[in-house]
């Protein structure tokens, strides 16, 4: 069995609720049933991540991946991202930058602050629809870190 199948908890930080039904639609498409965990800005996403705010004292799944769009509300996208891979407890996380922003610059600064794959969102649907269906196909090859490598303690 492959590690995206077994326990991994799919993050997705995406403001545009049509975007993140697209996402989640099209991962099931793609026979990835792992659960979602959905945020609409990068401030809930850190609570939920290190256990802080209306999340303080949750434990978060023992396996992650995050799906992170750039452009969010109160914390955007590289906030998060610098946040995750410069703290212990969430550095091997892999995060993928899911967003419409297709500037080399843009993707070279998220590749410099850890970001593990970028992807860019095509404007038409159809092609958004196929890029997802792409990603399910990947994320059911990937392999996560393994159980207890990371935690927010």
């Amino acid at each position: 069995m492959n590690s995206i199948t077994k326990s991994v908890t799919i993050l997705l930080v995406e403001d545009d609720p049509g975007h993140a039904r697209l996402v989640e639609k099209n991962l099931r498409r793609a026979n990835i049933h792992n659960p979602i965990v959905k945020f609409e800005d990068g401030s809930q996403a850190m609570d939920y991540l290190f256990g802080e705010g209306t999340y303080s004292g949750n434990p978060i799944p023992e396996n992650l991946l995050v799906l992170l769009d750039l452009n969010l509300p109160v914390m955007d996208g590289y906030q998060v991202l610098r946040r995750m891979k410069a703290e212990e407890s969430t550095r091997r996380i892999p995060v993928i930058i899911l967003t419409t922003t297709d500037d080399p610059r843009e993707i070279s600064r998220c590749y410099d602050l850890g970001c593990n794959v970028y992807i860019t969102k095509p404007v038409d649907y159809n092609e958004f629809s196929e890029a997802i269906r792409k990603l399910g196909l990947f994320l059911s090859v990937v392999v996560i870190p393994r159980e207890g490598s990371y935690s927010h303690e």
